[in-house]
């Protein structure tokens, strides 16, 4: 009982601290909200003061707040009303580009930290990319530059790094000169109801967890012109776990919902629920381990996709692993529906996604491990995926004669996409180097004619059927077994 009235009376003491802590406008510090006026460094005093004072509130009302990096620390929580736009310089010498989470607002070891409110970051993303080609163009600034895009320097719009209960929520975010937002090795993170329009630049992903443990991201909206919820590993030692996304809707020039590619330590214990993706140049859902990491228990239930290039991307690789071998199981994904176009579903989009080496008629959901490493005990449940069809086999041909799909290369080493492989032997799913895998109610539908089998399994130890609809025009094979056992069939 003593212990039950010392908890209740901490609880209340924590309760009255949150209520009573200190509210500051920004204007007492001498920030200006002109739009004109940097205010890099009196924003990092009114952060700086309310930490050292116990911690508070940070409050930007109606204006433009112009700054490079700014540093959140403990128990300070910024607070950007209706109105209020934090807007990050187009002058890359204002960021701590230095840092390897070079960004606009930054943390590291920070606890009880938030940005909340109805206001808006703007990066200024695609300017503040341009001075930086400039810079190096210029040779004042060194970094190899590949496709004229300098991932060196740009700075990210927020990049927490071993921060403690986080809570992002109501803001909008824009413009990122690079990834929009990451939060790394974070524990207690909470992001709700944001909406991120970040189309300024390459690499402008929507979201980045990294590493994160206990991470709750929901109704939220995110349009990218790369990935738009992206989960990373890039610690061998770590791991990103027990992470639950719902009612969110993503817009993507590459994946929707994608785990990786950097996975060195892997993924535990995720929910995806009730999401929507839409007019995505890639997958809908990719779930990758190309370098050495573990993933295992991830359950997707209920995302629907309209417009996108492919709906299920399952994939382990061999590419920076050091000899440690990913392993991909207990993967469970139900009530999802996708459509999936003849044309570029990211057509008219400011930055679209690549036009790829064809010829490539339209792929195949996929699950493909590699020889002795297989991926195991996946469950495909209430699956329906509408394939426009029509492919040609005078244009691109795949055939399911021993050669030809001996002849499809593992590509180990390759960035894990799902048209890697160009053409491929099946127009509704194609299954390689897996064992126990599960097909309850799956629907697959292509509205011309096909010269492809529905399904191809290939060196897939143990497959069970139930429930299956196929539909094309002229029929066609509905499914084709080479190198695989214990394929079992059932009405």
């Amino acid at each position: 009982m003593e212990k039950l009235k010392i908890f209740v009376l901490l609880f209340t003491l924590l309760s009255c601290s949150k209520l009573w802590a200190a509210d500051y406008n920004a204007s007492i510090f001498g920030i200006k909200s002109n739009g004109t006026t940097l205010n890099t460094t009196a924003i990092q005093k009114a952060i700086d003061h309310i930490h050292e004072g116990g911690g508070g509130h940070l409050n930007f009302y109606v204006g433009r707040y112009l700054t490079g990096t700014i540093e959140l620390k403990s128990d300070v929580h910024i607070i950007l009303h209706e109105g209020a736009i934090l807007v990050g310089s187009t002058n890359v010498y204002d960021y701590n580009i230095d840092s390897p989470y070079r960004s606009l607002v930054y943390a590291k070891n920070a606890e009880n930290i938030s940005i909340t409110g109805l206001g808006v970051i703007d990066g200024q993303g695609r300017q503040l990319a341009y001075n930086v080609l400039d810079q190096v163009h210029k040779g004042i600034l060194e970094d190899p530059l590949k496709y004229d895009r300098s991932a060196k320097y740009r700075p990210k719009g927020i990049c927490f790094r071993e921060c403690k209960n986080v809570k992002i929520e109501g803001i909008t975010i824009k413009n990122a000169a690079e990834w929009v937002q990451m939060y790394d090795q974070c524990e207690n993170l909470e992001i709700n109801n944001i909406t991120v329009d970040s189309k300024a630049f390459w690499n402008n992903d929507g979201l980045d967890i990294v590493d994160c443990k206990n991470v709750l991201v929901t109704n939220s909206f995110f349009d990218a012109s790369d990935d738009a919820i992206c989960f990373k590993s890039h610690d061998e030692n770590k791991m990103c776990e027990n992470v639950e996304v719902r009612n969110c809707v993503a817009r993507s020039s590459a994946n929707g919902i994608k785990f990786g590619t950097v996975t060195k330590g892997g993924y535990k214990n995720f929910k995806i629920i009730n999401n929507k993706v839409y007019d995505t140049f890639r997958s809908a859902i990719t779930i990758a381990t190309p370098d050495g990491g573990v993933v295992d228990n991830i359950l997707v239930d209920s995302l629907r996709a309209y417009n996108t290039g492919n709906a299920i991307y399952l994939r382990i690789g061999a590419r920076w692993n050091k000899g440690r071998k990913g392993t991909m199981s207990n993967v469970t994904i139900r009530n999802l529906y996708a459509e999936i176009p003849a044309s570029k579903p990211d057509a008219g989009y400011e930055y679209e996604g690549p036009v790829e080496d064809l010829p490539r008629n339209v792929s195949p959901a996929s699950i493909v491990g590699l020889p002795g490493q297989y991926i195991s005990n996946v469950t495909l449940s209430n699956i329906e995926i509408v394939y426009p069809g029509g492919s040609n086999p005078k244009y691109a041909f795949r055939g399911i004669k021993p050669s030809d799909l001996d002849g499809i290369p593992e590509m180990e080493s390759a960035y894990p996409e799902f048209s890697q492989f160009k053409e491929l032997p099946a127009w509704g799913f194609y299954v390689r180097h897996a064992q126990d895998i599960k097909f309850e109610n799956v629907v697959l539908t292509a509205k011309e004619k096909e010269y492809r089998p529905a399904i191809v399994f290939d060196d897939v130890k143990g497959a069970a059927m139930s429930g299956m609809e196929y539909n094309s025009p002229g029929g066609g094979k509905k499914v084709h077994k080479y190198k695989s056992t214990g394929i079992i069939q059932k009405k």
